[in-house]
């Protein structure tokens, strides 16, 4: 990792991680709400869903993220911060499955698998 420091690495992959919870309380809140259907019931889901405390600690947690960000891309060139953000798919994967239950199919364990080593690729590039 010649163009990102530990410390830098360290710092985009706690955004990550803390994205990722932002992304399973808001799928936690909306079970919770229950499935959004229809044009005319989609104003009262979605009232439900902004008063649920899950949905909400999910809004609150990617402003929160949003600040780790901007920390980071004063740090960080955005060519090689950007791609390290898809570490977040394979860890909704990994909690999805763990948290919520869902099935996952060998090929996006593979999908997952090409996109650990893309970020490997793109770390540990110089220019």
């Amino acid at each position: 990792m010649k163009d990102i420091t530990l410390k830098d690495f360290l710092l985009l992959f706690c955004n990550v991680l803390i994205t990722v919870t932002g992304q399973l309380l808001l799928k936690h809140g909306m079970l919770q709400v229950g499935r959004v259907e229809g044009m005319s019931r989609v104003m009262h889901k979605l009232m439900q869903a902004f008063m649920n405390p899950f949905v909400i600690g999910g809004i609150a947690t990617y402003g929160f993220t949003t600040m780790i960000w901007l920390v980071i891309l004063s740090r960080v060139k955005l060519s090689v911060a950007y791609p390290i953000i898809s570490l977040g798919y394979v860890m909704s994967i990994l909690f999805s499955w763990i948290l919520f239950k869902e099935s996952v199919p060998r090929v996006r364990v593979l999908g997952a698998m090409v996109i650990c080593i893309g970020v490997y690729l793109v770390a540990s590039a110089s220019d």
